[in-house]
């Protein structure tokens, strides 16, 4: 009885197509669990600045200006403000606070300088976004306030974002622009960027209820990296372990 020859030059074929995609999968794993790690370092270096600016001497608003035009990161620096609230231009900014929902109040603020500056005053529950059912709140003359400064968006952070609705004075994303057109304000006058009073400004009524400024972060970072690197690990440990079993018939010969 003849025997079949084996046909090596398939199996080798086949074994160097497997290897390049083994290979090709294990450098996809490992550079993004690389990626990961350079993440990890980034949001580690921006939270560690985002605390100094958060307990720096406060500044006033001409500084964060200044700040901001050198191209330097104005987030959550604290700055204290002089000015006078225009409560009939306040706007509405839909959100969340304590797992209920209303609105935060941003109020243009006349400054000492003539500048304004949109404050948000803090939160209101749904119900009360009428200011004449919080009237105790609307303070008149001059007023000193301490916060964080905050930036502007330039454009709708994502697409399942809702569209402002000016008309009805509902914000669902900060836009400075149309904020700044609905007043009527001077457009040449109010400051590119936002103030969040912090929990140390009180008014009478207790609305708005400041200090609403959410400093947390995502950082899953590390665990994704551990992730990918895991896989990687687990992909060489299955490469091994298949190699190994595809060598016992020819070791028993």
């Amino acid at each position: 009885m003849t025997e079949t020859p084996r046909k090596y030059g398939g199996g080798r074929t086949k074994v160097a197509i497997t290897g390049v995609l083994v290979l090709a999968v294990l450098a996809v794993l490992l550079t993004l669990g690389t990626w990961q790690v350079q993440r990890l370092q980034w949001k580690e270096q921006l939270l560690s600045d985002m605390a100094a600016r958060r307990n720096a001497p406060p500044i006033g608003a001409e500084e964060v200006a200044a700040m901001l035009s050198r191209g330097e990161d104005i987030e959550y620096r604290t700055m204290r403000v002089s000015g006078t609230f225009d409560h009939a231009g306040e706007r509405h900014f839909f959100a969340t606070h304590n797992g209920q929902p209303g609105f935060y109040v941003y109020t243009p603020m006349r400054l000492e300088d003539g500048a304004v500056l949109f404050v948000n005053r803090g939160f209101v529950p749904y119900d009360l976004k009428d200011p004449a059912l919080r009237a105790q709140g609307q303070v008149t003359g001059e007023v000193t306030v301490t916060g964080y400064a905050r930036g502007e968006l330039l454009e709708k952070p994502s697409a399942i974002v809702p569209d402002n609705d000016p008309a009805k004075n509902i914000f669902y994303w900060k836009d400075l622009s149309a904020m700044t057109s609905t007043t009527g304000a001077d457009a040449n006058l109010v400051l590119p960027f936002f103030m969040d009073v912090d929990a140390s400004q009180t008014v009478p009524g207790g609305l708005p209820q400041g200090g609403v400024t959410q400093f947390s972060l995502a950082n899953n970072h590390l665990q994704y990296a551990v992730t990918w690197y895991g896989l990687a690990g687990a992909l060489v440990v299955v490469v091994i372990a298949v190699g190994l079993r595809r060598r016992k018939p020819d070791d028993a010969v």
